[in-house]
């Protein structure tokens, strides 16, 4: 059977190439590698850079199995694909956290879904929020049948490149919305504290969509921080995380955490909040987790001063290397033979 991959809102452009650096795009991109030879549902058709690009309708329910990476609205993609007298074989691929389900509909809708159709979550938090929903808006009956899978999202390993510590101190913003779950205030606030305290360079790349707001305007108002649109390649992504000192996550709730991790890989200093999303990706007796602004800002002041130190206290919470133990749990190879065994076993392939 082929995969077909169907994310709502992808952007194919005039080359045949997925379009956008946000995680849904970079998601897609990933799973067409993973499953070569795949369909990318989407308006068509037309043939892609090495996919097809097809209509739902025009997907073949017999020998097709569709990854949907929109759990909510799963059930009409089943019924769609069952118009044509088929025998439809659909599984959830959910990649964000089930707190963007904030309205009773939506959250019964997807709980429906996860319960009705094989589920695949991008880290084991997820997966415990997607079997809490099911049991909590779906019948017994459902619920005790849901079948659900996960594996943490992992990176790309191979594309770190080797550090290039700036002369001023680098601090990332490490996320590409100004969404009121990332917090950029707390953010801002903290971090106007600490440049009053030591030189450092706020970097934010942000998603075009979000470049333009007051938050966004307000920010780049600073002397000491630039505000620009993502890295237009991913070497271009990694060689600014290579020469990034520290980043100060203010998030409320994260599924799984991929910029943080990625990072943290290259040798940034994070300074997250002492949250369960954070303790999810990081050493037990990991250092900088905090618990108030405060605290947020004296890491933080640590990190850019005392950077060597800091890597050392993480490394320390390791057990050796920290960069090694980041490693060995979020490497993307074991996501992508994971999600290739779970669909076999899903669906006898």
């Amino acid at each position: 059977m082929r995969i077909a991959v169907r994310h709502p809102d992808v952007l194919v452009d005039t080359d045949g190439h997925v379009a956008g650096h946000d995680a849904g795009a970079t998601l897609v991109r990933r799973l067409l590698r993973i499953f070569p030879g795949s369909i990318l549902v989407g308006p068509g058709p037309r043939r892609g850079a090495d996919f097809d690009l097809l209509p739902l309708e025009f997907v073949d329910p017999d020998d097709t199995i569709v990854i949907n990476m929109a759990p909510a609205d799963t059930v009409a993609v089943w019924r769609t694909l069952a118009a044509s007298g088929g025998e439809p074989h659909v599984m959830n691929f959910v990649w964000l956290g089930t707190s963007q389900f904030s309205h009773p509909v939506e959250r019964a809708a997807v709980a429906l879904s996860c319960a009705l159709f094989p589920t695949f979550a991008n880290s084991e938090r997820t997966a415990g929020e997607v079997r809490e929903m099911v049991e909590r808006w779906t019948i017994p009956a459902l619920a005790e049948k849901a079948e659900v899978a996960w594996v943490n999202l992992g990176i790309r390993l191979d594309h770190v490149l080797p550090r290039r510590d700036p002369d001023v101190p680098v601090v990332l913003y490490p996320a590409i919305y100004l969404s009121d779950r990332k917090q950029p205030q707390l953010f801002l606030d903290i971090v106007e504290r600490v440049a009053k305290r030591t030189p450092l360079r706020v970097e934010a790349r942000l998603h075009e969509s979000h470049l333009a707001t007051e938050q966004a305007m307000r920010l780049s108002l600073y002397d000491w921080a630039w505000v620009g649109p993502l890295t237009a390649t991913r070497e271009g992504y990694w060689s600014a995380l290579s020469r990034t000192t520290a980043f100060l996550a203010t998030a409320t709730d994260e599924s799984y955490g991929l910029e943080y991790i990625e990072a943290l890989v290259a040798g940034a200093v994070g300074v997250l909040p002492d949250r369960p999303w954070a303790r999810a990706i990081l050493p037990p007796e990991y250092p900088f987790l905090y618990r108030t602004p405060a605290e947020a800002e004296q890491m933080l002041l640590r990190a850019l001063t005392d950077t060597d130190t800091c890597r050392r206290e993480a490394d320390a919470s390791a057990g050796g290397s920290f960069a090694e133990w980041l490693r060995a749990r979020h490497d993307d190879d074991r996501f992508d033979a994971a999600i290739v065994e779970q669909v076999g076993r899903w669906f006898g392939q």
